[in-house]
């Protein structure tokens, strides 16, 4: 893949994760489904570890969950609540313990507790002398979402403490989570109602955390361990175990499992102990949480912008399994890319059964050389992704056979094509694929798009083989009986979806040509097509010389507009759905002032106190415009933590370079 592509198919592939990270853990409303998500996830991370000088501190691969602001009322934390540094090898400890002993010039190494690193969800619970009054999620680590009527049906959470020594503040982190037993049950239950599966304990919890009726979340049977302070007044801790033992005698529960060691090999081999034997709990652990028990000297270490310095996370290697390819099935996405896929027989690996492996595409397919009937090594990557990692070709049947790539699309029958850019993929060229259409009208429904609430993907399914839907334009020619006439729909939920269809003709422009799935074209790129071009129509009738001059679009996202509405199909689509009312209009920004009216704004690194979105906003609403390149155009680059190479560049071309403090100044 050439370089330009490659960098555009990167940035385009973490637009679209962020987009379903944010349904996933801030919603718990997915609109796709995990095979879905798993691809887009493997691609990134496969084209990122081809190319790690494209490799971003914000990529989702390197981040975990939504950056989007959560919808419910939002209570700044009194201190931070900070991340882990985290460390994947016995040697990385070694590393973080000779970092520690030079900072304090000493020989030996401190006294540290060792900790079970629970699989749940991070939360804050603040007593004020002894009384709870609230709790939030993690959020941003500077504020987070109000969860305290959820999380006082949580039994064991007192909400008045006991015993002496009750401080007159204090801010107390906690892990949620809930144990095996109460996930299968729920899920056996969500089975038994033809409901979607939770894909995990900690998943389950992250969605509990959200319900709005508190007697569900009661039924659902949460539980958790109290791990650490934040802010706090009227007490002392000198030691972190001398914290544990007080929180503990306050009523609140701490895990048992905690120890003192004397070293860091005395930590190590604790480490090694839970890694053998984490599947004797009843309840997920990922890895070891390792502390300076010392609270003086962790006062000395100090923190960085993420995590403490007297801390670190050891996380365990993927859990490994072997099983046996029962078959190698071929998917379709929206683009008409044909994907590999191995169904395994299913096999428990790192907490959840797994009985599907994406192969990415057909050159990973042919490096593996994997057959069906071949018995496999199978790694649930950071205990997410399932991930095929060789054959046991000791175990080969003689008679097995290699897989080709199909001759004829696995969906429609249609022809096969290999990419003639990105030489990797091949691709259904039939343009009435039923698996590419309902790809399509998902990704225009979806909320990034023109965001049609309610018409997810088995909506979807139902409507295209029902042949109510056979092309974007349909959905807005469905009536209240169509949807009455689908499984599960009655009254209400047939209403609702009608509405929330009447109410996506009023989105902006920009949100159709993201809808429209234009290859390459993301939502940043539709944005400047939009505000570039105002109507669909002048954006239609625009030339590629035209297209490729206009900054952040260039050749490719050109190229690929020019065939999108040279189409005379997408043409046609067009048409019916201006005759269905839609406008196809770029409204004018919501200015709320000038400031920074042909000015120029360029972020790099993390923000702590604000999303990139909402930074980028409050620069449009004072006229001002936003770029992700770098160049002697910029007049203010944004550096949050660990900035990158952009940074670099903006000191020497000579730019304005702020933090983020100095960046909200400008709105005073």
């Amino acid at each position: 893949m050439k370089k330009e592509n490659l960098k555009h198919r990167i940035k385009e592939l973490r637009e679209e994760i962020r987009y379903h990270n944010n349904r996933y853990y801030a919603l718990s409303d997915p609109e796709i489904s995990d095979s879905e998500y798993d691809a887009l996830f493997r691609e990134l991370k496969d084209l990122e570890a081809l190319h790690p000088e494209f490799i971003m501190p914000g990529s989702p691969t390197q981040t975990i969950g939504s950056d989007r602001p959560a919808k419910n009322r939002q209570i700044a934390h009194r201190e931070r609540m900070l991340s882990l540094d985290n460390s994947n090898s016995l040697d990385e400890l070694d590393t973080w313990m000779s970092r520690i002993r030079k900072t304090l010039d000493v020989a030996s190494d401190p006294e540290l507790a060792v900790e079970l690193k629970m699989d749940g969800v991070s939360c804050s619970l603040t007593y004020l002398n002894g009384k709870l009054t609230h709790a939030l999620t993690r959020g941003d680590g500077q504020t987070g979402e109000d969860v305290t009527d959820n999380i006082k049906t949580i039994k064991d959470i007192p909400v008045q403490l006991k015993g002496l020594g009750i401080p007159a503040v204090i801010e107390l982190r906690m892990e949620v989570f809930m144990t095996r037993k109460v996930f299968d049950n729920l899920n056996s239950v969500k089975l038994m109602n033809d409901e979607l599966p939770f894909a995990n304990p900690r998943n389950a919890v992250s969605g509990t955390l959200k319900l709005l009726d508190h007697k569900v979340v009661a039924q659902r049977k949460l539980t958790y361990y109290v791990h650490s302070c934040g802010y706090y007044e009227g007490v002392r801790f000198d030691s972190h175990d001398e914290f544990l033992k007080k929180v503990k005698g306050w009523g609140l529960k701490v895990n048992p499992e905690y120890k003192i060691c004397g070293g860091l090999n005395d930590a190590k081999k604790q480490c090694m102990h839970w890694q053998e034997n984490r599947l004797t709990l009843d309840y997920e652990i990922d890895g070891m949480v390792i502390k300076i028990n010392d609270r003086s000297v962790q006062n000395r270490l100090g923190v960085t912008s993420r995590a403490p310095r007297w801390a670190v996370a050891y996380k365990f290697p993927a859990q490994q399994v072997t099983t046996t390819v029962r078959n190698i099935i071929f998917g379709v996405g929206r683009t008409g890319i044909v994907t590999p896929v191995a169904q395994l027989q299913p096999v428990p690996c790192a907490g959840v059964m797994i009985s599907n492996a994406t192969l990415h595409n057909f050159d990973e397919l042919a490096r593996l050389d994997i057959r069906i009937g071949d018995t496999v090594l199978v790694e649930r990557a950071g205990d997410v992704i399932p991930k095929i990692v060789k054959v046991i070709l000791s175990k080969r049947l003689k008679n097995s056979v290699t897989v080709h790539v199909p001759s004829k699309c696995p969906e429609c029958g249609g022809p096969i094509k290999k990419d003639k850019q990105e030489q990797v993929y091949f691709y259904c060229v039939n343009p009435d694929c039923p698996a590419q259409l309902k790809r399509s009208l998902l990704h225009f429904a979806s909320r990034g798009a023109v965001d049609i609430d309610g018409m997810g993907e088995s909506v979807i399914d139902e409507l295209v083989d029902k042949t109510k839907v056979n092309q974007i334009a349909d959905i807005y020619k469905l009536t209240k009986d169509d949807f009455l006439g689908l499984t599960l729909f009655k009254d209400k939920k047939a209403q609702n979806l009608i509405d929330a269809i009447l109410k996506s003709k009023e989105r902006p422009l920009s949100r159709f040509i993201y809808g429209f799935g234009i290859r390459h074209v993301g939502r940043k790129s539709a944005e400047l097509l939009a505000a570039r071009y105002k109507t669909i129509k002048t954006l239609s009738d625009s030339t590629y010389e035209e297209l490729a001059g206009i900054p952040d679009i260039g050749p490719v996202i050109a190229q690929s507009v020019v065939d999108f509405f040279s189409s005379e199909k997408n043409r046609r689509m067009i048409l019916e759905l201006e005759k269905c009312a839609i406008r196809f209009i770029e409204p004018e920004p919501s200015l709320s002032g000038d400031k920074f009216t042909g000015k120029t704004f360029l972020f790099t690194g993390e923000l702590e106190g604000l999303t990139r979105d909402q930074a980028r906003d409050m620069v449009k609403a004072e006229g001002g415009k936003w770029v992700n390149s770098i160049s002697s155009k910029v007049d203010y680059v944004v550096c949050g933590a660990n900035p990158g190479s952009k940074f670099n560049k903006a000191k020497k071309l000579g730019l304005a370079i702020m933090d983020e403090e100095e960046f909200l100044k400008l709105f005073e």
